[in-house]
């Protein structure tokens, strides 16, 4: 069944025995991984996790019906985590649907799905099954998210530095709580001991990593153009700049164009998706924007956020290995964007 958010978050923090599996869905991943984190909550620490993905699901359709109906080897709770599941699981999904049992609750994040997915239409049909869409939040959801991140770190943030931690996230979840993160470790707040996050110290842990001119490398990454990525990387490196300060650009711009791929996919008409989204391309930019829609379908580009938020992560444990890993992720995406040209 298709929920909203007040259902699928009761859900999750009490799953019903009647539910075998939730879908979490959309353009905001980091919003389906937060709501995924209520069912672990709710499970407990002392519960046994099974984590699976697509691929497994694929080559072994009965593998997660078999697993909703184990034992857990400790006599604890157990419960099933499927990440990057498509089309492929569908066989998979349809098995643990019709088991006679399946005692253990099954949570999927599957990213942005098609409106004709098949996988999507039985998760929101199916009386056993529940799914819920996460989009994008707006500004003023996104500033209380990165309020809320900060209070549960021991962080007090003001409305004005809750919307520019958002700013500075393009709303990305995962984003913002890396921003409220270096702030906990910097003014060394917990829940024990509360802190008020300041300007000075955003300021401060901004000043080492300054906006650049990274739109030429934004479009090369994304638009398949590996020698104009490899030239713009070595542009940036003899600049100083950290590879963290590329990651910024290159996710505001993945966010934008799955924005407009859900619209265009939803309308059937690009240049009417492009232009809905208004100010936030930039009128030289259309044509290369129009192209790179062209070239990301939204589980393309929704796995594109996922890796970039990856690598965010990466970038902050230190200049080297986080940047080997960011110029890894890089190379990937463009190759992908070359074969999809």
């Amino acid at each position: 069944m298709k929920a909203n958010r007040g259902q699928i978050e009761k859900a999750l923090d009490a799953p019903p025995a009647d539910c075998r599996f939730f879908l979490l869905y959309g353009p905001d991943e980091a919003g389906s991984t937060a709501l995924a984190k209520r069912l672990e909550r709710a499970m407990g620490p002392e519960a046994e996790r099974v984590d699976l993905d697509g691929p497994t699901l694929r080559d072994d359709p009965a593998r997660l019906a078999d697993e909703a109906a184990s034992f857990s080897m400790f006599g604890d709770k157990r419960w099933i985590r499927v990440t990057g599941m498509g089309e492929e699981s569908l066989p998979a999904l349809n098995a643990l649907l019709e088991a006679e049992a399946a005692g253990n609750p099954v949570i999927a994040i599957a990213g942005a799905l098609k409106g004709t997915s098949k996988l999507l239409k039985l998760a929101l049909d199916h009386k056993q099954t529940m799914a819920f869409i996460s989009y994008q939040p707006d500004a003023r959801e996104a500033e209380q998210i990165a309020i809320a991140i900060a209070r549960e770190g021991g962080l007090r943030l003001s409305p004005e530095l809750g919307r520019r931690i958002a700013d500075l996230a393009n709303g990305d979840r995962t984003l913002m709580a890396g921003e409220v993160e270096k702030l906990v470790l910097y003014l060394d707040a917990a829940p024990d001991r509360p802190r008020e996050a300041t300007e000075e110290a955003l300021d401060a842990l901004s000043a080492d990593n300054p906006d650049s001119d990274a739109a030429p490398l934004v479009n090369a990454v994304l638009g398949g153009d590996l020698r104009g990525m490899h030239r713009e990387l070595g542009r940036l490196a003899e600049a100083g700049t950290a590879m963290a300060a590329v990651l910024r650009p290159l996710l505001a711009r993945a966010m934008l164009l799955a924005n407009i791929r859900t619209d265009f996919d939803d309308s059937g008409r690009l240049e009417g998706a492009v232009e809905a989204a208004g100010k936030q391309v930039f009128w030289k930019e259309k044509g290369i924007v129009t192209r790179q829609v062209r070239i990301w379908d939204a589980p393309g580009i929704a796995r594109v956020i996922h890796r970039l938020a990856q690598a965010e992560r990466a970038s902050r444990s230190g200049r080297g290995l986080g940047d080997l890993m960011v110029r890894h992720e890089l190379l990937a995406i463009a190759r992908q964007a070359a074969r999809e040209r």
